[in-house]
């Protein structure tokens, strides 16, 4: 999913919305979590996710043809691609998540996906990528925040969750490591876009063969509220900041949110959710966020080492 960076910023010049983009990275895609669980309260979980990719998916093709004409488009394969990363990420990864949302706390949850660059680490041994020592350090680490976590009172009586939880970071750390291996997506804007059309048509298959309802007219305004937060700020300006970030900022920095999301979600969930989060799933957190910290270094190490 993440296109090439034409130049990395040097030391004496910092693009100018460098820092609104890190906020919003870390502000919007950590409330993401929350706004879920608001909309399940007025949209069924797939046909939520399904909807939410579908517009905000059409909104950023509609631009790219605006901006580009059809030339702009991903070609035929491009698209194959996107079926592929797009069923494994949003309608593997983001459906389930919804889904999950229905036994698990927001926060858990968000803590739980900070997993996924682990998963990326065990999944590229499958295309001969050897992690290392502090990569194995990290996966180590994160799994014994991710055991403890399990066993916290907020998430040991919800088996189903956790089960949901597990496949959905399954999911999308796979389509993360095949769409840099396998199955790259088109370059940019378009790139996301397919990937959001692709798995929104997945995902809304999905809601109709597991029979889930639309939501009842009139609309209900708090879960409106939240779907259109997803549709316009989760899908679209995050999304596009993300790819402000990848053109002027190092990797390193782009993708510091993956430390920061959980945190914020757990925060929000607790002042704004009135959920519930024990000492010992905060303890948990802080060792998960340890293994994801020691991953980036290990990745980071190698980064240097090649250039």
């Amino acid at each position: 999913m993440k296109t090439a960076v034409s130049a990395l910023p040097t030391r004496t010049s910092v693009a100018p919305l460098l820092v609104p983009a890190l906020l919003a990275c870390y502000v919007i895609w950590g409330s993401t979590y929350l706004a879920i669980r608001f909309a399940l309260q007025g949209f069924p979980p797939f046909f939520q996710m399904a909807s939410r990719f579908l517009v905000a998916g059409g909104l950023l093709i509609g631009w790219v043809l605006w901006r580009d004409g059809v030339a702009g488009l991903p070609t035929r394969r491009q698209w194959l691609h996107a079926l592929v990363i797009g069923g494994l990420m949003l309608g593997g990864g983001m459906g389930l998540i919804a889904q999950a949302e229905v036994h698990i706390s927001s926060g858990l949850i968000a803590t739980f996906v900070a997993v996924v660059p682990m998963m990326v680490s065990a999944w590229g041994l499958l295309f001969g990528k050897r992690p290392t020592g502090l990569e194995l350090a990290g996966m180590g680490v994160g799994l014994i925040g991710v055991i403890m976590l399990a066993h916290g009172s907020g998430v040991a009586a919800k088996p189903e969750g956790v089960a949901l939880v597990a496949a959905s970071t399954a999911c999308w750390s796979l389509g993360s490591v095949l769409s840099t291996n396998k199955f790259p997506l088109a370059p940019g804007v378009a790139g996301f876009a397919s990937e959001m059309l692709c798995g929104g048509v997945l995902l809304m298959a999905l809601a109709v063969a597991t029979r889930e309802q639309p939501p009842a007219w009139p609309l209900m305004p708090v879960p409106t509220l939240a779907w259109l937060y997803l549709v316009v700020f989760g899908s679209v300006v995050a999304f596009c900041a993300y790819m402000y970030l990848l053109a002027h900022a190092s990797a390193a920095v782009a993708t510091s949110y993956a430390f920061v999301n959980p945190v914020i979600a757990l925060l929000l969930g607790v002042a704004i959710g009135a959920e519930r989060v024990a000492t010992w799933e905060w303890t948990a957190t802080g060792v998960v966020l340890a293994g994801v910290v020691l991953i980036f270094l290990g990745k980071r190490a190698v980064g240097r080492g090649k250039t």
